[in-house]
Formats: C-alpha cells, sequence, structure tokens
C-alpha cells in the first residue's frame, strides 16, 4: 500500500523564550525524513493547510495558560486531529497537563529524534545551533526537574560537529552537566576547529572543575557576556565554587565574566544567602540571584519558602532592579561594602533614599 505523506502542525504557545523550540525543530527533522511536510507556527493562528498530526510544545509549569489555549484553540479548529502535548510542563506535571485538551501526553525525551540535527531552516532569522552533548545528570538535586524528565547522565556523544547548523555563528550546549561527559575533551578540540563563539547555556558544575578544564575552557572561543556560568546554590559548595573561580581566572578568564547563579527561597535562610552573596563578589564574580520556584508551580513569583517573609524575598529582586544591573550584582567596592557593613539581611538589602551626592546604597 502505497504511504500518503502528511502534514504535521507543530506549535509553539505564545509564551516568551529566548530560543527557539528545540523540541519542534528535531520533530520537524524527523516527520521531514518520513516524507512528511511540517509547518512551525508560534500561537494560535491558522495553518495555510489541514494538519494530520499536531505537536504542541512546552515550558515551565507557569506557562500552562497558553498551552492550554492553543490547544483549545487548534482542537476547535480541527477536532478529529489528534493533539500531542509535551515539553517540559508535561513531563513535569502530566497529570495536570491532561486536563488540557490534548489527546496525548508525551513526558521525557523522544528519543527518536536525538541524533537528528533540528530543522533550523524553520527559524531561519536564529544564529546558534542547539547541542546535547549528552542528557541527564548524576546529581539530584531536590529543586531540579532534570532527574525527572531526563534520569541519570545518560546519551553522552564523541562528537558535536554534526549537530552544528553551517551558517550558525554560536553553538549552545543545553547539556545539564556537560562536565560530566566522558567525552568532553573530544568535544573541546572539535570546538577549537569550529572556531565558533560557545555559551555553555546550562552553566557547568563547579565541584568537576580542575586545572585542566580550566585550561581547555579559556581555549575556546566563549561568549563574552557571560564566558562561564557556576552555581553556588548550598553554603557546602563554598570551597569548590571558589575554587572553580580562581582556577579559570589563573587560566585567562576574567572573574568578571563568571556568573555565579545563587539559588534563594528555597532551603536556605536569608541570611546564608547574603553570606553567599558577599562570597561570590568577595572573589571577585558576578552574583545573579535565582528565585527557587517549586516544580509544579502554576503561577511564577508566588512560593514564599518557609525561612523566607513575602517582604524579605521582594527585598532581593528590587534590590537587583535599584542597586544591581540588569539584575545581577556585580563585584562593585561599594555593594560589597554595603553588604558587609550590614548587620542582618534586612539591613544588607534595605534600600534608602538617594541622596544629592548621589547613590542609592
Amino acid at each position: 500500500m502505497r504511504y500518503m505523506p502528511k502534514h504535521i502542525l507543530l506549535v509553539e504557545p505564545d509564551y516568551y523564550s529566548p530560543f527557539p523550540p528545540i523540541g519542534l525543530l528535531k520533530l520537524a527533522s524527523y516527520h521531514k525524513q518520513e516524507g512528511n511536510s511540517v509547518e512551525l507556527i508560534t500561537g494560535c493562528r491558522p495553518p495555510t493547510k489541514r494538519p494530520d498530526l499536531i505537536y504542541v510544545t512546552s515550558l515551565f509549569t507557569w506557562t500552562w495558560k497558553p498551552v492550554w489555549a492553543a490547544i483549545k484553540y487548534y482542537k476547535r479548529l480541527f477536532p478529529k486531529v489528534a493533539i500531542w502535548l509535551g515539553g517540559i510542563y508535561a513531563s513535569v506535571d502530566p497529570e495536570h497537563a491532561a486536563l488540557s485538551g490534548a489527546d496525548h501526553i508525551f513526558q521525557g525525551v523522544f528519543h527518536e529524534t536525538e541524533d537528528l540535527i533540528p530543522d533550523y531552516s524553520l527559524k531561519p532569522d536564529w544564529d546558534g545551533s542547539i547541542v546535547f552533548s549528552s542528557r541527564g545528570c548524576n546529581r539530584n538535586c531536590g529543586f531540579c526537574a532534570v532527574p525527572k524528565i531526563e534520569g541519570k547522565l545518560n546519551a553522552c556523544k564523541s562528537s558535536i560537529k554534526e549537530f552544528v547548523w553551517p551558517t550558525h555563528s554560536r553553538i549552545f550546549f543545553f547539556d545539564n552537566n556537560f562536565l560530566w561527559n566522558p567525552h568532553k575533551h573530544e568535544i573541546f578540540a572539535e570546538l577549537r576547529e569550529l572556531n565558533k563563539t560557545v555559551d555553555f547555556n546550562q552553566g557547568l558544575d563547579a565541584r568537576l572543575i580542575d586545572n585542566d578544564l580550566a585550561e581547555n575552557l579559556s581555549m575556546l572561543p566563549l561568549n563574552k557576556a557571560a564566558s562561564v556560568r557556576l552555581a553556588y546554590d548550598l553554603k557546602e559548595q563554598k570551597n569548590s565554587v571558589e575554587k572553580a573561580i580562581r582556577l579559570l581566572n589563573e587560566n585567562g578568564i576574567p572573574k568578571r565574566k563568571i556568573f555565579v547563579y545563587t539559588l534563594f527561597n528555597y532551603h536556605d535562610t536569608p541570611e546564608e544567602f547574603l553570606e553567599r552573596v558577599i562570597n561570590i563578589l568577595n572573589w571577585g564574580a558576578i552574583c545573579y540571584p535565582m528565585r527557587y520556584e517549586p516544580l509544579k508551580a502554576k503561577e511564577k513569583n508566588r512560593y514564599i519558602s518557609s525561612n523566607w517573609t513575602r517582604g524579605q524575598v521582594e527585598a532581593v529582586q528590587k534590590a537587583r532592579r535599584v542597586i544591581g544591573f540588569r539584575g545581577i550584582f556585580p563585584p562593585y567596592r561599594a555593594l560589597i561594602d554595603k553588604f558587609e557593613r550590614a548587620g542582618n539581611f534586612d539591613e544588607a538589602f534595605e534600600l534608602r533614599k538617594p541622596k544629592e551626592e548621589g547613590g542609592i546604597l
């Protein structure tokens, strides 16, 4: 019996994301190999032709409303066409996602597409190849969705060349713990050869950085805005983060190009968070406060940990805007002095009215 090509509709709901929907672009490559036509749409608008199958992706759980809106819209247009819902929200909270009206909920990674390069022709204005040289992570952090979605480290690749779009000038690694890939040195060699801007977007595990890795990282054409991203989520990581910053700097990476994500509103206390902030700034790196959200949160910026008050959480958010710079705390001497002079968290994050001679610290 002759195979009849299908038209596949790929839908990215109307939420903000700085990156293209990589899962949908991989599905596009997969279906094109099968002889099908594909169409990518953002939000809710009619496709060019009736689809035979619809895929809807999703981001964090608090973006569920535009996801549901997209499913409702396309189910109304094509009531007899099956809709598959996948992505982070669908994987983290499949029970809630099942109420969306989708016919099928897909959890985790679609392994049939893992070895395919995404079809970037559907996003011609995008300049950046998004690469997974591995999946999963051997850590088991309670605040992270990776163990639930991808599991332990797996699917490690020794080469990423074939996943780089020829015209792209940048390479984004979406590995959740790139440094655990046993083939990382082969990949470092490829990156030096490709000579495209490299961005380890998900961050690097400070606990795994030694002098050899720091040297290898320094030889790459790293993203100039934030050459390396680390995380200082728990006070127990202090020595590892301090050592990583020192080794990276000794190998030529400026401290002010090292961003350190700093989790707060989790199991920490405000005083312990302040201590980590002061540590990072004294080490000369950039502090990037990251507000904790429960994995199944349906509204963003609502959760308050039992160790924090709403006023304290909002004080951090406001300080990022007022005494920070684009949401970060740079290692400015005046900012360090303000935090160190304070007797406690509340005093450190108290914002006074501007003085005539300038300054709002």
